[in-house]
């Protein structure tokens, strides 16, 4: 009978463990699972939309095909050498937006911590600044910058007489020189909150410990910013630069609705050249999508290097 009793309690004591394991494999597999059929949905809308169109666009860039015919040759690497040789309103293109593109780096990053900083340190009122300054984010871009344009053509000339300030008194959108700030007040006004709040985010993380032992060790408020504050927050300045490099050199909304790339071309950007080769004058699709594989390989390798360097930093920090 005891001998019974034990055989038994040990065959309890062997299937347990296998009865654990195969529950636990189930829910496994079960929550794996869950989590392909809530991704599936998002990657089907990624290949549909993005991945098929971009390798479409890789092949095309190699013939010169219009956009409309059903037929079209292969033409190798004839397009991107004209656009690398020949095409001066390209190269125009590429350096008016990489000057575009340090100066909403630059500017967006700094004007967005400052706010980020100064909101921070409001208290009670910290809720309603950030949602103030987030508000021009909540608009589309093609309404900000069709507001922004009645504002420069109908608004500030009106205030020049009014205020008596004469220097509001500009082409904001005729002259080519001053268009470029334009485009620049609008991006900057339409940005710098979405940043903001990022970088507020990553404000609340900094423990305040550091800041008071600094404090107590002599720092002042600058020297808090740059050797507690800043190395703190290095993944925000990661993920801000990202996205700002990666829309800068992808503009195109504003600057179609501010200016269509006037006066002339003297505004025009990669993405506005591009669609206009393809769509509005000479229906050259195969050359415009070399164009935009050749800003795409820009952005990407300028983008990649952004990452290395600042996660680097983060490391260091």
């Amino acid at each position: 009978m005891m001998l019974q009793l034990k055989k038994q309690s040990s065959e309890i004591r062997i299937g347990q463990p296998l009865s654990i394991k195969s529950t636990l494999s189930a829910k496994k597999s079960k929550g794996t699972l869950s989590l392909i059929l809530f991704v599936l949905p998002a990657f089907l809308f990624y290949c549909v939309f993005l991945l098929i169109p971009m390798i479409g666009a890789g092949m095309y860039s190699f013939t010169d095909w219009n956009g409309l015919s059903q037929t079209y040759k292969f033409v190798g690497f004839s397009n991107y050498i004209e656009a690398f040789r020949d095409d001066v309103d390209f190269r125009h293109s590429f350096f008016f937006t990489l000057k575009y593109t340090v100066f909403m780096f630059v500017f967006q990053n700094a004007a967005a911590l400052l706010l980020a900083l100064l909101i921070e340190s409001r208290g009670k009122t910290k809720s309603l600044f950030r949602t103030i300054f987030f508000m021009p984010n909540m608009l589309s871009l093609i309404i900000s910058a069709l507001m922004w344009s009645f504002i420069f053509t109908n608004v500030l000339p009106e205030l020049s007489k009014k205020a008596l300030l004469a220097f509001l008194d500009q082409h904001w959108i005729g002259d080519a020189q001053v268009a470029f700030y334009s485009i620049l007040i609008v991006s900057l006004w339409h940005g710098i909150g979405y940043m903001m709040v990022i970088y507020m985010a990553a404000l609340q993380g900094v423990p305040q410990h550091l800041k008071e032992a600094a404090m107590i060790d002599g720092a002042n408020s600058i020297q808090r910013l740059f050797h507690i504050t800043i190395p703190m927050i290095m993944h925000a300045v990661t993920i801000c630069a990202f996205l700002t490099l990666n829309g800068a050199f992808k503009v195109f909304d504003v600057v179609y609705a501010l200016t269509a790339g006037g006066p002339g071309r003297d505004t025009q950007v990669m993405a506005l050249n591009i669609y206009e080769e393809a769509f509005s004058n000479n229906f050259r699709y195969g050359y415009a999508n070399a164009k935009a594989m050749i800003l795409f390989l820009i952005v990407l390798v300028i983008t990649l290097i952004q990452v290395r360097v600042l996660k680097k930093k983060e490391v260091e920090s």
